[in-house]
């Protein structure tokens, strides 16, 4: 007989304390649904759909539409039933049910967390509070100003960070070929290690990052080329031997990841989408088990938020 449980979901909006600004534009909300899955013996399990359409996941107004048409008890075949192309709904969906069987948190300290900096010269003074809480690893966004501005303040950061510190350069996707190769060069005989360039070039130019590859000592890590399973899979059928960046909330089925980043041993860098501390504890399990080459994982983001009320579950259902 198939388990059956009630599931109930509600849709949030969190403001962003600064506006994040990529080469995708600027965000000031993240949004996304709370779900919430009950079992015959009262347990409850918690999960996040949290989609980046722009980064190839599912829009919000499918997820909620998905949502919306499902019945108030569903069974595991429902759960595991769910399209490819709603690949934070699955993982949303998915984590939920493994969470009623986990109940242990992963503990991971702040040094073992890459911070996110701002975009543009605040980096140059936000780095120095992170430092001071215990982070390592910084990342910064470049492809959102004029590359000579980028590149002044980014030989100042460089000058300024502590030589045992570690730092990622996040483009999205933004920078043109004879940028890539202009940030590669300048990344050469620092004092400060750059542990890889995120996603230099756009997803269509995948031949040119993978010659970027193997012409520089700075490692490329893929992206948006490898938001979602399917692609990810698809990458590293083409050769990509490189570092992947896996973003466990859109990502798609958190069973069928393991098993891909078990069999394949890939280099994987698990990291956030800007999610509530549900997705968040279930992403950071996954990177626990998968991470292989002791990277920091992509979640030094609550810097980010305004601090979450102890009680703002509860408060979400009593005030749907």
């Amino acid at each position: 007989m198939l388990s059956k449980y009630k599931f109930s979901f509600r849709p949030i909006a969190r403001k962003f304390v600064r506006s994040l600004v990529t080469s995708h534009g600027i965000w000031e909300v993240r949004e996304a649904i709370i779900l919430r899955l009950t079992d015959t013996t009262g347990k409850v399990g918690w999960g996040e759909i949290a989609p980046i359409s722009w980064f190839g996941s599912e829009t919000l107004a499918q997820a909620l539409y998905f949502c919306r048409q499902l019945p108030e008890e569903i069974t595991q075949e429902t759960i595991f039933s769910i399209p490819d192309d709603l690949p934070a709904c699955q993982f949303g969906f998915e984590s939920a049910l493994e969470a009623m069987g986990n109940g242990e948190d992963v503990t991971i300290t702040n040094a073992q967390f890459s911070a996110l900096l701002p975009a543009g010269e605040a980096a140059l003074h936000q780095w120095r509070r992170l430092w001071e809480e215990g982070y390592r690893t910084f990342k910064w966004k470049i492809a959102v100003g004029e590359i000579s501005e980028e590149l002044r303040i980014f030989d100042l950061l460089t000058q300024n960070l502590p030589t045992s510190a570690k730092l990622r350069l996040d483009a999205n996707g933004g920078l043109s070929y004879p940028e890539a190769h202009l940030w590669l060069q300048a990344c050469d005989n620092l004092p400060v290690e750059v542990e890889f360039i995120e996603q230099p070039l756009p997803v269509e130019q995948f031949s040119q990052m993978l010659e970027l590859s193997e012409a520089y000592p700075t490692a490329i890590a893929l992206d948006e080329s490898v938001a979602n399973l399917k692609q990810l899979a698809t990458c590293y059928a083409q050769g990509w031997r490189d570092v992947f960046v896996v973003k466990p909330a859109i990502a798609g089925s958190p069973s069928r990841l393991r098993q891909f980043c078990q069999q394949h041993k890939i280099d994987a860098v698990f990291s956030s989408v800007f999610e509530t501390a549900i997705a968040r504890k279930a992403s950071l399990q996954l990177a626990a088990e998968l991470s292989r080459d002791n990277r920091a994982v992509g979640f030094g983001v609550n810097h980010f938020f305004y601090q979450e009320a102890e009680n703002w579950l509860q408060s979400l259902w009593n005030n749907p």
